[in-house]
């Protein structure tokens, strides 16, 4: 059997040890409790969600964590979800201050190249003139899209220098709305040729860069816009912030 003085040291050791664990456990959930609120978007913004229609059925796995962003965006926050397709651009939630809504608003693309559009430019600027003006949230387009335009061929010389695209940039510009950009490819050229990956990719880093956003890719394909939308999110509160 132990000691008397044995148990004492036995006992206090474990208390230490106790409050020890304690404490960490504390400093770990302030830990976690800061990186909670660095992964929230702070200041409310406008927001146009563009989805274009013929990307390939993996990006219909991605509704949850684009859901999961729309709701997680702060009061005051106005949403449109719109789904860019041959012909015409497809409003499914008109700007909306109420997040579930525009939330369930998202479905899955058709995944299909009969709604293939000719380029998704066009529909980004028939988006742009969606913004209203005069309002007090920093406006800010996010375009899920393979970005490829072959309207003026197919060769590095046009690439990221199409009609439609650099009136898009204009358009964003003129109606002060920063265009950010996801890349996924289309069941069309970029599910499998990497020159029209490459096309697209550079189109969406213009459209991009030139308009105060930022384009997120990695590769020629996607596992998951987790990581996106956490990059995303910190990118719109370096922005937008500090002005707030």
């Amino acid at each position: 059997m132990l000691g008397r003085k044995a148990f004492s040291f036995f006992a206090a050791f474990a208390l230490l040890l106790a409050v020890s664990l304690s404490m960490s456990a504390a400093n770990a959930a302030v830990v976690l409790g800061k990186g909670a609120e660095k992964a929230r978007v702070e200041s409310p913004l406008n927001l146009a969600i563009l989805v274009q229609d013929d990307l390939v059925s993996r990006v219909g796995s991605e509704l949850k964590v684009t859901r999961d962003f729309i709701r997680s965006l702060p009061a005051g926050s106005r949403v449109m979800v719109a789904y860019v397709r041959a012909g015409s651009l497809q409003v499914r939630q008109a700007f909306t201050d109420d997040l579930e809504m525009a939330a369930k608003a998202l479905r899955v693309p058709v995944g299909s190249t009969a709604v293939s559009p000719y380029n998704p430019y066009v529909e980004v600027i028939e988006a742009l003139r969606k913004f209203e003006e005069g309002g007090q949230n920093p406006n800010a387009l996010l375009l899920i899209s393979d970005g490829l335009d072959t309207s003026r061929g197919f060769d590095i010389d046009s690439a990221a220098n199409t009609i439609d695209l650099l009136r898009s940039i204009k358009e964003a510009n003129k109606r002060n709305v920063a265009v950010y950009s996801f890349y996924a490819p289309s069941v069309g050229l970029t599910s499998w040729n990497s020159r029209a990956i490459g096309y697209g990719q550079s189109s969406l880093n213009r459209l991009s860069n030139e308009t105060g956003g930022r384009a997120f890719f990695q590769g020629s394909s996607f596992v998951t816009f987790d990581s996106y939308f956490d990059r995303l999110r910190q990118t719109l509160n370096d922005q937008y912030s500090t002005a707030y």
